[in-house]
């Protein structure tokens, strides 16, 4: 289930996903590794609203472990 992510540029991105799919191979259910990982975001970006950061925790999952894409996704500058 685990993708490259040495290639994320953005650090919080990579962290995200990688948190995302460790949880994910440990058994965790997607919602609570999904909440899991929206937290992550904001311990590191307090700024970010709930909305705002459950949309980006979303737009990188599913851009690197559902699609498998590559390439940019929107998101913070770190």
């Amino acid at each position: 289930m685990s993708i490259e992510t040495s290639r994320i540029g953005r650090k919080c991105e990579r962290a995200v996903v990688t948190a995302y799919q460790e949880l994910r191979e440990v058994g965790q259910p997607d919602m609570q590794a999904f909440a899991a990982c929206t937290t992550l975001y904001r311990i590191h970006h307090p700024e970010s609203s709930i909305t705002e950061a459950r949309r980006l925790v979303a737009e990188w999952i599913d851009h690197h472990v559902v699609r498998k894409a590559d390439g940019q996704t929107p998101g913070c500058d770190c």
